[in-house]
């Protein structure tokens, strides 16, 4: 007999060789029908795998973000199991599971169209009524290369696999390469839907054959898909290029792909955004600098960047010395750094740049405000001796928390650690430094995800994954410790004893670059931004330009001295369009003036998303107004 523990801490002693999902059914017959997969001392597996030795064994139900995984992994082989009923000469190239669905990648001989998705659909259908039990096994590499000789993208792969051994997956007359796992039959993949086709280089190379991608997504219940499928359509309208263009936001030219205009109202927006930015980081002990946009070859030589990073870089020359625009702050930092001598009794020396980079993007990578070729980047760099990195980096998430609740953006957090083969330093040092993080992060009173593996060559790293409105994770904030540049450079700090020793350093960005955080802002809130941040807070619309524009005058003298962002509207146009316009426009404050205003030095006001009209005097207007920015402390 074999013992297992299980999640709850009891131990069950099972038959060798027994199913995980006979398991399953002897501990509860209807815990067993909501089992997607199950993990086995901490590797995910399917429900036929068999026990074979003592374990700890989770069963993973449907509300587990692993088990939505799997559902979806197993829907990309559904897919692709249409396409080969559908296309029998189908080559077929990889179909993973994504954040919200997943895709497969084809090469079918023929241009697959959206309006032929509805045809793959109903294909997919007909196999899960079929209820196919979904069964895997191993083969040896040439087993396996036999078996998928007609399919040059599966050769492919089978002869990129370590191991001797190959895992295959078949269902009914469908047999793929993959790892798994998967759930138990096809049945379970009854709420799916295609959502897209895009083409796709082979392994993400522009030398490889183009091939045709379609994306789906799918899920535990029909109403689950139903919600996701009205939060695209949502999402299609706060498109942030939409909004953007709409709200009088930014503009790209054809003179500039990936290179974005702040029109005055963007601008608006930016600098309400920075200002914030600046004021917390100077309540939490930062200072702040500007290192040139362009250095000479030899800096980036010294940081690596030069033969490492230089196809993203733009560079020219000058006075027959090789330059390049920064692609990053970080080298211009450490130049700072040099600059004057430092104790140990600076540290924590927090330095803080809103630095304008620029990265040479492949064109058919732009996306608006999302990717670009410029952008500001929100970096700090943190020096400290080693017994500080917990303390420090402890404060810098609370940092994180305090600023991205302003927002209403909630987060969780990911720890990545040594990569297995290319890192610099001693794993001693990593092992330190990786337990480090994970304390900063329990002293925050924050769990996190571990990321085995996934840490840059010169450290660890802490990333922030936010979710907005729309529930979206977008990668934001990032803490990296940083082994590589102060051995680079050089850096050194006098300690207590007077010897000279390497400082620890840390990289961090709250927003990661401030144009990706506006496009997501943009979307986060559908253009309405909060009053505090909105690039026109207050529109001021008289009921008769000829009789209360002196009164509007008056209030705009107030405003500009209070420093509140308004306009007037002072066309010839109807009051009601002039009021919708506002509200479509989604400035939060619609200010009506006519002869009783002006009469009593008053103002009637309409919010946002209101159809109240709540008049009040102009001082208390005013401190309305200077209250939202009062209560982002």
């Amino acid at each position: 007999m074999l013992k297992v523990s299980l999640k709850d801490g009891s131990i069950k002693e099972v038959k060798d060789d027994s199913l995980i999902i006979e398991v399953a059914k002897e501990l509860s017959p209807s815990l067993a029908k909501k089992c997607i997969c199950a993990s086995v001392d901490g590797n995910l597996v399917d429900l036929k795998t068999k026990l074979t030795k003592d374990c700890s064994l989770e069963l993973i139900l449907a509300e587990d973000s692993r088990a939505f995984e799997v559902l979806n992994h197993s829907c990309a082989h559904l897919l692709a199991h249409a396409m080969k009923r559908l296309y029998p000469d189908t080559k077929f190239g990889v179909g993973p599971a994504i954040e919200e669905g997943f895709y497969y990648d084809f090469s079918v001989g023929e241009a697959i169209q959206l309006e032929d998705l509805p045809k793959f659909e109903a294909e997919m259908k007909k196999i899960v009524k079929e209820n196919l039990p979904i069964n895997h096994y191993m083969l040896s590499k040439e087993e396996a290369k036999e078996k998928f000789k007609n399919d040059k993208f599966k050769c492919e792969l089978i002869d990129a696999v370590e191991d001797s051994m190959v895992g295959i997956y078949e269902q009914g007359d469908y047999a793929d390469v993959c790892r798994g796992p998967h759930v138990i039959s096809t049945g379970v993949l009854k709420n799916f839907k295609l959502l897209n086709v895009a083409g796709a280089y082979w392994r993400g190379d522009s030398n490889n054959e183009m091939l045709t991608r379609i994306y789906g997504t799918c899920w535990f219940t029909q109403e689950e898909l139903n919600n996701h499928l009205n939060n695209l359509e949502e999402r299609k309208k706060r498109d942030h290029r939409k909004l953007g263009k709409e709200l009088g936001l930014f503009m790209i030219s054809e003179y500039g792909p990936g290179f974005p205009f702040w029109l005055p109202k963007g601008m608006a927006l930016k600098t309400a955004l920075t200002n914030f930015w600046l004021d917390v980081h100077t309540k939490a002990g930062y200072q702040f600098v500007q290192t040139p946009i362009m250095l000479n070859r030899q800096l980036w030589e010294t940081s690596g960047h030069w033969y490492n990073y230089k196809e993203n870089m733009y560079t020219s020359t000058i006075d027959d010395n090789e330059f390049a625009i920064k692609p990053m702050n970080c080298p211009g930092g450490m130049l700072v750094y040099k600059n004057s001598i430092h104790s140990y009794r600076d540290f924590p020396l927090r330095i803080g740049e809103l630095g304008l980079v620029h990265r040479h993007e492949a064109s058919g990578a732009l996306n608006g405000l999302f990717r670009v070729r410029t952008f500001t980047q929100d970096d700090a760099h943190i020096f400290m001796t080693e017994d500080q990195i917990a303390e420090e980096i402890s404060r810098i998430i609370l940092l994180f928390k305090k600023v991205y609740s302003v927002f209403n953006l909630n987060f969780h957090i990911e720890l990545s650690t040594r990569p297995e083969d290319k890192y610099i330093g001693e794993i001693a040092t990593w092992d330190k430094a990786e337990h480090a993080l994970a304390e900063a992060c329990r002293k925050a009173g924050f769990d996190f995800k571990l990321n085995p593996g996934d840490g840059a060559f010169y450290g660890p790293k802490l990333d922030f994954k936010l979710k907005d409105s729309m529930n979206r994770i977008w990668q934001c904030g990032t803490i990296q410790l940083d082994m590589n540049l102060p051995e680079r450079f050089d850096l050194t700090y006098v300690a207590e004893d007077g010897s000279k020793k390497r400082p620890v350093m840390v990289h961090r960005a709250l927003f990661g670059s401030l144009e990706r955080f506006i496009g997501i802002l943009i979307e986060h809130y559908a253009g309405a931004f909060p009053t505090w941040l909105a690039p026109v807070q207050v529109k001021i619309i008289p009921v008769s330009v000829d009789k209360h524009k002196a009164y509007c005058d008056k209030l705009n003298e107030i405003f500009y001295d209070k420093g509140i962002r308004f306009e007037n509207d002072y066309r010839d146009e109807k009051m009601g369009y002039k009021i919708r316009e506002a509200q479509t426009l989604k400035i939060p404050y619609t200010l009506v003036i006519g002869d009783k205003e002006c009469a009593d030095n008053l103002v009637t006001y309409r919010k946002h998303g209101s159809t109240d009209q709540v008049t009040v005097t102009v001082d208390e207007f005013v401190n309305l107004i200077l209250s939202h920015n009062k209560n982002l402390d």
